[in-house]
């Protein structure tokens, strides 16, 4: 697949793809800054924000869009040649917009987000699986048959269509086919995306739709559940789309530039893309009958053992304090280590990685101690890590400190099926990319100002409440000859109705 193109040309034919090469529009740099800053209100005042997204916010990351001027689908439809100079799914980094989702996301203000896209930004920006639906999937994303259980790679799946991928589950007691996640035109979106997309635009005051056409059904009539249910919609895109009719508010302007506008409005900064991979080192032995001890330690990829690490360039294994081993130096998978030692019960061994080029640090280094203990008994218990939560932080620590190139420990387990042994992954941030300067914090000035609004408006509504209670008091205390005769009974306000013609007679 590697591109849109590959992805559209593995698509089984469909003579209507929608309207495609619409001319874009711009609206004027005065109507977009008071645009932006209307959305920078809605956002700020939203209680449940939904954001829904197409190919529009990945141009400017280097995937070309369908239907725009210069879209795959529309240099088919007219005959033209496609793009030479495509950026492949898997060198494709998340954009600005990806990520002021993701920082929008970690401040609670934007509860989920649904997507169209298959590239897989949205996920390797940051943003958490579970407030997430990929309508039509995800190209990095498998998942198995029988247990559910999802993989996302760092390599393409390439299948297309919900087919096995020739891969299986490494799940205990489940070992179930692998099929990719991309949907086909015939094919039916996929349940629980679908069911959590409808839950949360049904839900949501706010439902933002950033660069869709809102062409491709069922996906584009979700919006409109926002709507029906008394939210409000607004559509950033540069062409017009079947639901504009039902914005509260159209922006025509590139996402990028519109969304860096609110954030800073927001006085919300844009983080920088964090690319974090990931190593898996394990080890296993036994006793012999002679009392020696034979252990094998192998360093691979943790999407399976014969898999390439892209992110490496060669590997170093040494044993520090202990000549008598030779090192090992290895270039490529496998890279298994495998000795016989006698009288051991413990050793170190350091592991150099030699990063490829195009990350953003040249070497590494992981100091593993193995334990080779008689009985099961003695055998120390491996220690268990928090995988969501140790990628989370070692994201912050990276964007405040700016390292690149240490490896940190991300989950521990014992070997399968016996305690002799482990399986340790290790996550390195090899990339760190800044997209734009970070959003000046509000002057003094301005947050003494909204801070004094913000205890205004909050006096006022308990002014305001009060007086409504005060009245409804005085209201149900009135004596009953006070209270006009009627068939029907009456709210207040009808009886304020019928005493006001008595105050125009007297004047």
């Amino acid at each position: 697949m590697t591109s849109s193109l590959g992805y559209a040309e593995k698509l089984s034919y469909r003579a209507d793809v929608g309207t495609v090469g619409m001319p874009e529009l711009f609206d004027s740099s005065k109507d977009l800054q008071s645009k932006i800053e209307e959305l920078a209100d809605l956002i700020s005042s939203s209680r449940h924000l939904v954001v829904f997204t197409g190919a529009g916010i990945s141009t400017s990351c280097g995937i070309p869009d369908f239907r725009g001027p210069k879209g795959i689908w529309t240099l088919q439809h007219e005959g033209k040649p496609m793009p030479k100079i495509e950026m492949p799914f898997d060198q494709a980094r998340p954009g600005i917009t990806h990520m002021a989702l993701y920082e929008l996301q970690q401040a609670g203000i934007l509860k989920f987000v649904i997507s169209q896209n298959i590239d897989g930004l949205h996920l390797r920006s940051g943003i958490v699986r579970s407030q997430l639906a990929e309508l039509h999937g995800n190209c990095f994303r498998e998942v198995c048959s029988s247990c559910e259980k999802e993989y996302f790679r760092d390599f393409e799946v390439e299948t297309l269509g919900c087919k096995p991928t020739g891969r299986r589950c490494t799940e205990h007691n489940c070992g179930g086919k692998l099929v990719d996640t991309i949907v086909d035109w015939e094919d039916a979106l996929p349940p629980s995306e679908l069911k959590a997309a409808e839950k949360h635009t049904k839900k949501a005051d706010l439902v933002l739709c950033l660069g869709t056409s809102l062409q491709i059904t069922p996906a584009c009539n979700l919006p409109l559940k926002t709507v029906r249910a008394g939210g409000k919609m607004v559509i950033v895109n540069l062409q017009a789309t079947p639901k504009d009719k039902s914005a509260h508010l159209l922006i025509r302007g590139k996402v990028d530039e519109v969304i860096s506008g609110v954030m800073s409005r927001l006085h919300r900064r844009i983080p920088p893309y964090v690319h974090i991979d990931r190593i898996l080192l394990s080890y296993y032995y036994y006793w012999t009958k002679k009392k020696s001890v034979k252990w094998y330690f192998r360093i691979s990829s943790i999407h399976g053992q014969k898999l390439d690490l892209p992110f490496i360039k060669s590997i170093e294994v040494t044993f520090p304090g202990r000549p008598e081993f030779k090192p090992a130096t290895f270039a490529k998978p496998p890279c298994l280590v495998r000795r016989e030692t006698m009288r051991l019960t413990e050793l170190d061994v350091a592991i150099k990685l030699h990063f490829a080029d195009g990350c953003m640090c040249t070497t590494g280094e992981i100091l593993q101690t193995l334990t080779f203990e008689k009985s099961k008994k003695d055998q120390k218990k491996t220690e268990k890590v928090d995988t969501v939560g140790a990628l989370v932080s070692l994201r912050l620590r990276a964007v405040e400190e700016g390292i690149t190139g240490l490896p940190t420990l991300i989950r521990a387990q014992p070997f399968p099926d016996t305690s002799n042994g482990s399986i340790t992954e290790y996550g390195v941030v090899t990339k760190i990319i800044n997209h734009a300067p970070a959003v000046p914090e509000p002057t003094k000035e301005e947050q003494t100002t909204k801070e004094e609004q913000a205890t205004k408006e909050e006096q006022a509504t308990k002014e305001e409440q009060a007086t409504e209670e005060e009245q409804a008091n005085k209201e149900e205390q009135k004596p009953e000859a006070a209270i006009p005769v009627t068939t029907k009974r009456e709210t207040p306000s009808k009886v304020v109705q019928k005493k006001a013609p008595k105050r125009r007679r007297r004047t």
